[in-house]
């Protein structure tokens, strides 16, 4: 087997092969050494067996998958693909199956769990992608719009029409070439999802005799199913907020053989079998699993006066369309990806594609039944008629693009196939800004990306505007916002206080005895907790403010004083706000957090602006929902193009590669696109200075850093929270660059990456103190020599094993003294606030010398003569 593999600066996996399936096993190899816990919890969620290493917390996922058939409707899926798909798939799935030992013995949350690597089977990555895209249809949303009108009335249900930030956020846009610099399209984007730790999308680039493509792909699933760039052709995707997923009210009874249901037709058999989820730390739970001739029973059961059937594509289909997932790769033009994509089945998307000749595709792709209106909008009686599924959307909408197309999950291309859509502000947003330039180039998209200007506030801060009989204060904090530019900028206290305003409007009407009804519904026990979200009545009055506001659902006199109120308590908070990026933080899902948790970063944005980072208004102002990738696609040259995940390459914490990108992502910036093959052989193959083996620890060599190729794991470093005290959290990367290609024109100055096992855990920088600016402030002896030392992120589980910086150290030190005998004394100046770093000194025999001022900080002197060295 003919498999080359290659990282660039990021750690991004390139992935040569001598075949279509050569490459597929290499790529579920190295999804498997990467990304080992996340693709195996993933392969345990659509199984149905997280519990029994995650405890009672995931029995609700458990059942829910038992009782949906996930596995086995993905077994369904595999049988019915074409051979040459399935010996793809297959190939993927032994690659996998060669890497998780490594993998997992890399990934600390194995031994922390108790959790062995299982074995993949061929349907396991259609698996994995139901359990991914299963809820992607909305179809909870049916079970609130039931309560809505139960408890409100029909034309209630219209107020609360917005699925929010639970399913979209996403933006997707197309610029042909009359409207770019080069003459060349662009394709660009952000993929709106729960922000998780491992990231959702993995950066690779795979290349073969057949194709050679660059993109994000799903950890655990091959290829590249949503966003990708062959060179010649591109393409991207955005949810199109179709409703393909039906809910029927069931009726059940017990016989002396089973359990029958009611349909249109009478009483008819249903299929049923107990199942058991295993639960860590607790009893075992028993899952009675009922299927009817509209789906599995997914709410309640045949014991119960509540019992709810789920109907979906793929079930029905046998089909999730992976057939185009290596027609996909093997795309040279727009053609291709449209034929590709006409076999596409779940979710539903919204595509962009563009080609170097000049071809433009707008497209919805995906299974979309035809069925009445009921259906999509309710939850549907099963006895009655007129509820069928009567076949397929087909054609599925499509436009030609005249200049600009974008989509941003609300009402347009994909209307005739959904009901609720996002509000249009990020589409019509985008719109302006495009509009606001003739042409654009790949750099500029950013600009788009981290858009903050905030629409929605309109309605609001107009009641505010209208209100009489404010107290002095509250008038201030009034005119404050109606002065703010309406930008959730991360460094306004002005959005800040729009925030806390907004939130407390919202957890006053959510209180409000017009709702009280539907607060019930959220601890009606009928419905079981994993749908319970969708039913919780404040996030749904957060969502829908701006249609509650002025749909006339509460008294106008209980708005005005509901805002009233709010501004009111607002303003009588002592504190001055912060600004907004201090308090809308990330806090991503994590199957087990870890200890680097403390260094997430606050960001701009809110859940109407483009740059969509959706906290819960009234509930807290951290979010987890944002853009779970970034990419800028260029025909014109692949090389310019630009993408950035949220953490990084690697799934392992305390790798170097584990969280470098997160810096760049929290401020909007992107990192370069490299798929030139000479490039990434040069970069992989560094000149290494020393190399020792140390008993119990591994494997050490160090290297000088080249700054060409590694300022962007450095970047990644130095600009943490956790580097705070290596003074260069607020530099750019073109910054750090400069600084390390100064140091390394010097011949008395130096820089290394130290590597463990072959992952750089370490920068260490050495200098000739008499040509630095310390040689000004102490009295410097012959023989002295200086050094700077910033370790990677944590090296083992989320936490820093014992002994392993003075490991790092005891190497380090030992290779400057045996390289230049006339070495004698070494120096540090660590920051003097930074106690843990002057005690890892000493730890490693080093003594206290004074403290000093140097220009950039207080210090504290810490000096290891020779003789003293343990290492010498």
């Amino acid at each position: 087997m003919s498999i080359e593999v290659h990282r660039d600066a990021w750690g991004i996996p390139h992935l040569r092969a001598g075949s279509a399936d050569e490459l597929a096993f290499a790529q579920g190899r190295n999804a498997a050494t990467d990304r080992a816990w996340q693709i195996e919890v993933e392969r345990h969620r659509s199984q149905g067996t997280t519990a029994a290493f995650l405890g009672p917390e995931a029995v609700g996922w458990d059942r829910f998958a038992r009782q949906s058939r996930l596995d086995d409707t993905a077994r369904r899926c595999f049988r019915r693909l074409d051979g040459g798909t399935r010996a793809w798939i297959t190939s993927y799935v032994d690659g996998v199956n060669a890497g998780l030992p490594e993998g997992a013995a890399h990934a600390p949350q194995f031994a922390a769990t108790g959790v062995a690597p299982g074995r993949w089977e061929p349907w396991t990555p259609l698996g994995v992608w139901l359990s991914t895209h299963i809820l992607f249809a909305g179809f909870p949303a049916k079970l609130w719009r039931e309560e809505v009108a139960r408890r409100l009335g029909d034309e209630a249900v219209g107020l609360f029409a917005t699925d929010g930030p639970g399913t979209s956020g996403s933006n997707g846009l197309l610029v042909s070439g009359e409207r770019t610099h080069s003459g060349s399209a662009i394709i660009a984007g952000d993929p709106h999802r729960f922000i998780e730790d491992p990231g959702i999308y993995q950066q690779v680039h795979l290349a073969c005799p057949d194709y050679d493509v660059v993109g994000l792909a799903v950890p655990g699933i091959p290829g590249l199913p949503h966003f990708g760039h062959a060179g010649a052709v591109a393409w991207a995707i955005t949810n199109a907020m179709a409703d393909y997923h039906d809910l029927y009210r069931e009726r059940l009874r017990r016989t002396g053989t089973g359990v029958e249901a009611l349909g249109p037709d009478g009483w008819r058999p249903a299929t049923v079998h107990a199942e058991t989820v295993e639960v860590a730390g607790a009893e075992s739970v028993g899952v009675e699993v009922i299927e009817t001739e509209r789906g599995p029973v997914v709410i309640g059961g045949a014991d119960g006066h509540l019992a709810i059937s789920l109907r979906y594509p793929p079930r029905v289909r046998e089909e999730l369309g992976f057939a185009a997932l290596p027609a996909l790769l093997r795309a040279t033009t727009v053609a291709d990806v449209d034929r590709a994509l006409d076999g596409w089945a779940e979710p539903v998307n919204v595509v962009h594609a563009a080609d170097t000749g000049g071809g433009l595709l707008h497209r919805v792709a995906g299974a979309v039944p035809l069925r009445s209106r009921d259906n999509r909008v309710r939850v549907v009686p099963a006895w009655e008629p007129g509820h069928e599924w009567l076949g397929w959307h087909d054609p599925l909408p499509r436009r030609p693009v005249d200049g600009v197309a974008v989509m941003a999950n609300e009402r347009g291309l994909a209307e005739s196939v959904g009901v609720e859509f996002a509000p249009p502000y990020r589409a019509r947003r985008i719109r302006q800004l495009l509009d606001a330039s003739a042409t654009w180039s790949a750099d500029d998209m950013a600009a788009v990306h981290t858009d903050t200007h905030l629409a929605s506030a309109r309605p609001l801060l107009e009641l505010l505007a209208a209100l009489d009989g404010l107290s002095p204060i509250a008038s201030a904090l009034r005119g404050r916002l109606l002065g703010w530019d309406r930008r959730m900028a991360a460094d306004s206290t002005e959005a800040t206080s729009y925030a806390a305003v907004r939130g407390a409007v919202v957890r006053r009407l959510a209180s409000h005895p017009v709702l009280a009804g539907l607060a019930e519904s959220v601890g009606d026990p009928s419905y079981p907790a994993l749908f319970r979200p969708w039913l919780a009545l404040l996030p749904r009055v957060a969502y829908a403010l701006e249609s509650l506001l002025t749909g006339g659902l509460f008294p106008d006199g209980d708005i005005t004083d509901a805002v009233r109120a709010a501004v009111e308590e607002i303003a009588a908070l002592a504190a001055a706000p912060a600004p907004w990026g201090e308090v809308h933080r990330l806090t991503p899902w994590q199957a087990l957090p870890d200890a680097e948790s403390e260094d997430w970063p606050g960001l701009a944005g809110d859940h109407d602006c483009v740059l969509a980072t959706s906290s819960v208004p009234g509930l807290t102002d951290r979010f987890a929902r944002g853009p779970s990738a970034r990419y800028v696609w260029d025909l014109a040259r692949r090389d310019d193009s630009l993408w950035i995940v949220p953490l990084g390459a690697s799934g392992i914490p305390g790798d170097p590669h584990h969280r470098d990108q997160l810096p760049l992502w929290a401020r909007g910036e992107l990192a370069p696109v490299v798929t030139d093959w000479d490039v990434l052989r040069a970069r992989t193959a560094p000149a290494y200075v020393h190399e020792q083996e140390v008993d119990g620890f591994g494997t050490v060599r160090i290297r000088p850093v080249d700054p060409a190729c590694d300022t962007d794991l450095i970047f990644g470093w130095v600009t943490q929270d956790r580097a705070r005290f290596w003074g260069m959290r607020e530099h750019s990367r073109e910054r750090v660059q400069e600084i390390y290609e100064y140091l390394d024109s010097l011949t008395t100055h130096h820089a290394y990456l130290l590597e463990r096992d072959g992952r750089p855990v370490a920068l260490f920088q050495s200098y000739e103190p008499a040509e630095d600016p310390l040689g000004e402030c102490y009295d410097v002896l012959p023989g002295d020599f200086g050094i700077h030392v910033l370790i990677g992120p944590a090296a083992v589980g989320g936490g820093r094993e014992p002994g392993f910086t003075g490991g790092l150290l005891t190497v380090f030190l030992g290779y400057l003294l045996d390289t230049d005998p006339s070495r004698r004394r070494i120096v540090a100046e660590p920051d003097a606030r930074n106690e843990r770093a002057v005690a890892r000194f000493l730890r490693a025999g080093f003594v206290l010398g004074p403290e000093i001022q140097l220009p950039e900080k207080r210090a504290r002197l810490v000096f290891l003569a020779r003789e003293a060295f343990a290492g010498a």
